[in-house]
């Protein structure tokens, strides 16, 4: 592996794993405790969290790691061998499919959704507590292990690279 490759190999890894940790955090209590809010609140808080959300750290986070994903993918299929190559590249593919796509075709279209909705509205509670948050968080989830996995399977990859210990 190049030097280049193998150093964003090494920052994709912490990357994977704090992308899974912001996911984590919404699956785990900030959708609860957003759900527990009186009357529109949640719904409200959530419109401003996806508006916020495009802030460039996360966002350069999220996307840049849809193009490291693919450049290990290629590099994986064109440069190593074995157990490491199956590894990388399916690291690559997880974030890709897991997380990447995920977002994109249930995430997103979500929020979109909620950004376009009146708070004061019946109909905005009941896509909110009905399908919003349950199908949203699900999805999330689906993220979130996504991620941690696509971190593991790297790991493991660029542990499968390094020589073996002297005895």
């Amino acid at each position: 592996m190049s030097p280049l490759i193998l150093a964003l190999a090494h920052v994709a890894v912490l990357a994977y794993a704090l992308v899974a940790g912001v996911f984590l955090a919404f699956s785990d209590f900030i959708m609860r405790a957003l759900s527990r809010t009186s009357g529109q609140g949640g719904a409200e808080a959530m419109q401003a969290i996806n508006r916020e959300v495009f802030r460039w750290v996360f966002m350069a986070l999220f996307l840049g790691l849809a193009a490291v994903s693919l450049l290990l993918v290629v590099h994986a299929a064109l440069w190593l061998d074995g157990a490491p190559a199956a590894l990388v590249a399916a690291a690559g593919i997880v974030y890709l499919l897991g997380c990447f796509a995920v977002t994109v075709v249930f995430n997103v279209p979500m929020n979109e959704t909620l950004a376009g909705m009146d708070l004061s509205q019946a109909s905005t509670r009941h896509y909110w507590t009905g399908t919003y948050l349950p199908r949203w968080t699900f999805w999330n989830t689906a993220r979130t292990i996504a991620c941690g996995l696509a971190a593991a399977l790297l790991l493991a990859g660029l542990a499968a690279l390094s020589p073996p210990p002297a005895v």
